[in-house]
C-alpha cells in the first residue's frame, strides 16, 4: 500500500509512544525520590559532621552503636538511629552478625575534619540553614522583597569554619600563587586589604604568613569584626587591624586587595568592584575568588555543583542583596558578568584562574594600572 503524498513513513503505534512516555514518566519519578533521600542524606551528614561523628569513626574499628556514642560523648539512641540512615544511604558499611558499623577510609576522605578543603560533609549545614529561611522565601515569591541578613544568624559562623577549612591549606601556598609577584611582595611587606573578611580568617592567616606586611580586615559586621579582633588577639599578632564598614567606601590605598566569595552577594557589587580600583596603589592587585558559573544559564547545565548553584543563590545570595534593594545578582554573577563589571570598574587587565579540583571556585586577578 503506498504512502499518502507527504507521508514520511509508518506511524509509530500509539501504545509504543505511551510505553516510551510511561519509561520517561517512571524514570523521572524515581530522580524525585532520589532528591527526597539525597536531602535527608544531606541533614544526616550534616548532623554527623557537628557531632564530630565521621571523625570519631575514622579512628575507630567496626563498631557498635553503643561504642561509637561512647567515644563521641553522645546519646547511644540517636546515634544508633543515625547510624541507620547512614548504612541505608550507603556512608556506612555494617555488619549484622557483629552489630558493628564501619566507615570505610575511602569516604571518610571526603566526610572528616582532617580532609581539609575535601571535605564535603561541612557543607551540608548549609542545606540546614536554607531551610531554616524557607517560609520567607516563599513570601518574596509573593510579595516581593527579600529575606534580611540578619535571618541568617549562623551564616557566618558556616563562613568562617569554611574559610579555615579552605584558606587554611589553600590560601598562602594555592591561590595567592595565582596572582604573579604577590607572594615576594607579601614577604617584603606591603599593605593588604580583605573586603567582606566576615570573622576576619584571611587577613589572620595573611598577616601570621607575612609578619613584614600590613593587613587589614573590612566588613559590616560587628559581631564578626570582634570575633576576628579576638583571633588575632588570641595569636598576638601586632600586624592585623579589623574595622566596621562599607564596600563601597574604603579607607586608604592598598598594594594588595583580596575578596573572596563576597562580591556577587553585595547590594551594589558595582561601586564596591570602582571603590576597591580606586584603593589600588599603582601596581597593586585585585584578587577576587568568586563563584564558577556562567552568566548564561544554558552553559550552567552540567555543572558538578549547579543544583546547589542555583540553591545557595536563591535561598541566601539573591535573596539578602534584594532585601536592601541591591542588584540581587545571584547565578546572574558569573565570568561574563565579573569581566564586564571588573572592565566598568576601570580594571584594564583581568585572568581568570581556577584551581585544580576546585569546581565551586574562579579567581580573577585584576589591576587598575
Amino acid at each position: 500500500m503506498e504512502s499518502e503524498p507527504g507521508a514520511s513513513g509508518p506511524a509509530e503505534p500509539s501504545g509504543s509512544t505511551e510505553a516510551s512516555g510511561s519509561a520517561e514518566a517512571g524514570a523521572f519519578a524515581a530522580r524525585v525520590a532520589d532528591v527526597l533521600n539525597d536531602a535527608c542524606l544531606a541533614l544526616l551528614t550534616s548532623v554527623g559532621h557537628q557531632t564530630g561523628l565521621f571523625d570519631t569513626m575514622s579512628t575507630l574499628p567496626p563498631a557498635t552503636s553503643r561504642a561509637i556514642a561512647d567515644a563521641a560523648g553522645l546519646h547511644e539512641r540517636y546515634v544508633r538511629e543515625w547510624l541507620g540512615g547512614m548504612v541505608v544511604g550507603g556512608f556506612v558499611t555494617y555488619d549484622p552478625d557483629g552489630g558493628t558499623y564501619r566507615l570505610p577510609p575511602e569516604r571518610a576522605a571526603c566526610l572528616t575534619t582532617a580532609a581539609g578543603p575535601d571535605n564535603l560533609a561541612g557543607m551540608m549545614q548549609y542545606i540546614a540553614l536554607l531551610g531554616e529561611v524557607e517560609q520567607q522565601v516563599v513570601h518574596c515569591f509573593r510579595e516581593g522583597g527579600g529575606v534580611p541578613y540578619s535571618a541568617y544568624p549562623r551564616f557566618q559562623a558556616l563562613q568562617a569554619e569554611e574559610s579555615a577549612r579552605v584558606y587554611d591549606r589553600a590560601l598562602v601556598d594555592t591561590i595567592l600563587p595565582l596572582a604573579p609577584g604577590v607572594l615576594d611582595r607579601l614577604r617584603d611587606g606591603i599593605d593588604v586589604l580583605d573586603v567582606g573578611t566576615g570573622q576576619g580568617h584571611v587577613p589572620v592567616i595573611l598577616a601570621r604568613a607575612f609578619p613584614r606586611s600590613r593587613v587589614h580586615g573590612l566588613d559590616r559586621s560587628e559581631e564578626g569584626i570582634a570575633a576576628g579582633r579576638a583571633e588575632a588577639g588570641r595569636l598576638g599578632l601586632d600586624n592585623v587591624r579589623l574595622t566596621v564598614g562599607d564596600a563601597a567606601d574604603l579607607p586608604g590605598t592598598y598594594d594588595l586587595v583580596t575578596a573572596f566569595d563576597v562580591i556577587h552577594d553585595l547590594a551594589e557589587p558595582a561601586p564596591a568592584l570602582a571603590a576597591v580600583a580606586g584603593a589600588l596603589r599603582e601596581g597593586g592587585t585585585f584578587l577576587m575568588g568568586d563563584i564558577a558559573a556562567s552568566s548564561r544559564l544554558e552553559e550552567n547545565i552540567g555543572h558538578p555543583f549547579g543544583p546547589a548553584l542555583f540553591g545557595f543563590s536563591l535561598f541566601y545570595c539573591m535573596t539578602t542583596s534584594l532585601s536592601t534593594g541591591g542588584a540581587g545578582l545571584g547565578t546572574v554573577w558569573g565570568e561574563q558578568t565579573a569581566r564586564r563589571m571588573l572592565r566598568e570598574a576601570g580594571f584594564t587587565e583581568v585572568e581568570v584562574r581556577s584551581v585544580e579540583g576546585d569546581p565551586m571556585n574562579v579567581y580573577y586577578v585584576a589591576r587598575a594600572r
